[in-house]
């Protein structure tokens, strides 16, 4: 069983002041808050069972969003992040949540990553089959990497001639490669668990994702995926990204009359909710975004009269 992970933690100073009193993850990006669209990732891929973490304050008003996921099809759950300790400190929250119980997979993606491509369900959901299709004899890890014109901002990961992974360096000044690693990470629980129970925090106290998916290639259990041409990745930690993002869900909406990163609208193309269903959520909705859900219903009834 494959569950996933929203870590919706941090402080967000780099925002400040944006984010002096509100979840970075639940700023705007264009219409919708930004933890849609990494939320609306893992139900592409189609995990229905998920945990949002955050600091315990912000707790509530991601409920206030989703409630418990029921209305979307889903179960979503909850669990505070006290301090900023890393993005590996994610499995061990979800550990003592009980939340991995009878999954023996989990996707973790970052709150503030949003990905948007043609054929990003195809993608993902390949590779969750991939994973999930490995058995016992697949205790690997999968991470998404993808070409970047400025790799010493990210976890840059070294490949080679054959796709392989040989290293990978957290921020690099001298990077061996343009391939950032994403924030999206599909583990096998158990030894996922384990190992981040073994990591030593880093000079910054946190114990580093970087330093997780390293020693899944040290046990040579690590996989890459390549996000090429056609796919948009976007981490919007900072003010530019945050415009950027927002000024190219807004074109690509625009002009192609479809949503990105809407939980409603991935809820129905899995199955999960029915037509009624998408209306009834539409209501809440007066506006734009509303009428967008709307419209699919509509044209939906034309195609099944």
């Amino acid at each position: 069983m494959l569950k996933g992970i929203v870590l919706a933690g941090g402080s967000g100073s780099r925002l400040f002041p944006a984010t002096r009193v509100s979840s970075k993850q639940l700023l705007p990006i264009y219409d919708k808050p930004m933890i849609y669209y990494p939320l609306t990732t893992l139900m592409l891929v189609g995990i229905r069972d998920i945990l949002i973490i955050s600091q315990a304050d912000n707790l509530p008003k991601y409920q206030a969003l989703f409630d418990d996921g029921a209305g979307l099809g889903m179960q979503i759950e909850y669990a505070a992040q006290e301090e900023p300790k890393g993005i590996a400190e994610a499995l061990l929250i979800a550990d003592a949540a009980h939340f991995l119980s009878g999954a023996d997979r989990v996707a973790l993606i970052l709150g503030d990553n949003v990905f948007h491509g043609a054929d990003l369900k195809k993608k993902f959901s390949q590779a969750a089959l991939d994973l999930l299709g490995r058995g016992q004899a697949g205790d690997r890890a999968t991470i998404f990497i993808t070409q970047v014109r400025d790799p010493q901002r990210y976890g840059v990961a070294e490949l080679d001639d054959e796709g392989q992974v040989l290293g990978i360096a957290e921020k690099p000044k001298n990077p061996k490669s343009s391939w950032a690693v994403t924030g999206l990470y599909f583990y096998p629980v158990p030894w996922a668990v384990r190992i981040t129970q073994g990591l030593k925090p880093s000079t910054r106290g946190e114990l580093e994702i970087t330093d997780l998916n390293r020693a899944f290639l040290l046990l040579g259990c690590l996989d890459a995926v390549t996000l090429g041409r056609g796919f948009a990745w976007l981490d919007t930690g900072t003010p530019e990204a945050l415009l950027q993002a927002s000024a190219y869900v807004e074109a690509i909406q625009s002009r192609q009359g479809r949503l990105i990163g809407s939980p409603e609208e991935a809820a129905f193309e899995q199955g999960w909710i029915t037509l009624d269903d998408l209306w009834h959520l539409a209501k809440a909705y007066p506006n734009e975004y509303g009428d967008n859900l709307r419209s699919l219903v509509v044209q939906r009834r034309r195609k099944q009269v």
